[in-house]
């Protein structure tokens, strides 16, 4: 019998239940936890949360050879994350044959001043405290210095990272089965600088960085570590390996979604932008949740979400985990 772990932080363990309840109706044996060591124990491993509870599971777990299946508790356009909670059901019985892919997924190795944080899917960025502040570095490839450049970060991104962060900073998009990295150098004051793509087996470093402010380190957009000097990248090894149930690929959906997003761009006020990029980024989440996150008064975060939901934009939802909230989220492309 195939033993299942469920997992997933952002997540409440009354959405685990249910996931166990479906899974033992179906004849599977499942467990939830939270220490990810027990993760050993299993087959498989559901981690619910969609692209965010994925990325941090990886960066915790302590076993990644367990392939693992990223659901997304709302309808999203999630890339690591494809299965929606209420598609479980229509994909158990290719779940019990193992009629699926597993993709390895590229990480990055992260050296902050020469001590090791945790490995990074989609990207590693460099900015000052306050944005719009431009910070100096040198960016040196494999020990050879590529740039001296000042600007308002940089941004280290794997393939599946550079249709995110990456690409709203005018980075390009990188198919995931290739073995490289981006660099992008966030509106630099030399008009020449382009992105660079490297060898995924490439050290990179970001050394000699000032400001005058304290400058950050930001981990897949979630967690900001305080830089003094210097930041090394390279691949981290293994790879995560995550269970592609859909073919299609999350690229060209990725390409499609920033498309039609990108229509009418330039028309929205600044905090419709700025909740809509936070979104994309980091899926569904509460009116509470993105005035934290933008910093953005109560009022504005609310008049920026009715114009989005009036130009479809973004919905809004009642939350599973509790039914008294309510979450907003990308609107699905036709």
């Amino acid at each position: 019998m195939m033993r299942i772990g469920i997992s997933g932080t952002q997540s409440t363990e009354v959405v685990a239940k249910s996931v166990k309840e479906t899974l033992s109706d179906s004849g599977f044996e499942s467990f939830y936890f939270k220490n990810n060591s027990k993760a050993l124990t299993a087959d498989l491993v559901i981690v619910l949360g969609g692209d965010r509870g994925v990325r941090n599971y990886f960066h915790h777990a302590l076993d990644v050879d367990t392939p693992v299946l990223g659901i997304s508790e709302s309808e999203s356009n999630a890339f690591l994350a494809q299965i929606e909670l209420k598609e479980l059901s229509r994909y158990l019985k290719r779940i019990k044959e193992q009629n699926y892919i597993i993709e390895n997924v590229p990480r990055i190795g992260v050296k902050i001043d020469g001590k090791d944080v945790y490995p990074v899917l989609n990207d590693v960025a460099v900015f000052t405290s306050k944005s719009a502040t431009l910070m100096e570095h040198v960016l040196r490839i494999n020990d050879e210095e590529v740039w001296h450049d000042s600007s308002d970060g940089v941004i280290i991104s794997t393939p599946i990272g550079s249709s995110a962060y990456s690409m709203s900073a005018g980075g390009p998009v990188i198919f995931q089965d290739s073995n490289v990295f981006g660099i992008i150098s966030v509106n630099s004051l030399d008009i020449t600088r382009r992105p660079l793509i490297v060898s995924d087996n490439s050290l990179i470093e970001i050394d000699e960085i000032s400001s005058r402010l304290h400058c950050d380190v930001v981990l897949d957009g979630i967690d900001r570590f305080k830089i003094n000097n210097r930041i090394e990248a390279t691949k981290f090894t293994p790879p995560a390996r995550i269970i592609r149930m859909k073919t299609d690929s999350t690229t060209i959906s990725a390409l499609a979604k920033k498309v039609k997003l990108a229509e009418e761009l330039f028309a929205m006020p600044p905090s419709s932008k700025l909740l809509l990029k936070i979104l994309e980024y980091e899926g569904s989440m509460t009116q509470k949740e993105l005035a934290v996150k933008t910093l953005l008064p109560d009022r504005t975060v609310r008049l920026a979400l009715r114009h989005l939901m009036e130009k479809g934009y973004i919905k809004r939802k009642v939350s599973i985990r509790d039914a008294r909230q309510k979450i907003y989220e990308i609107s699905k492309l036709d």
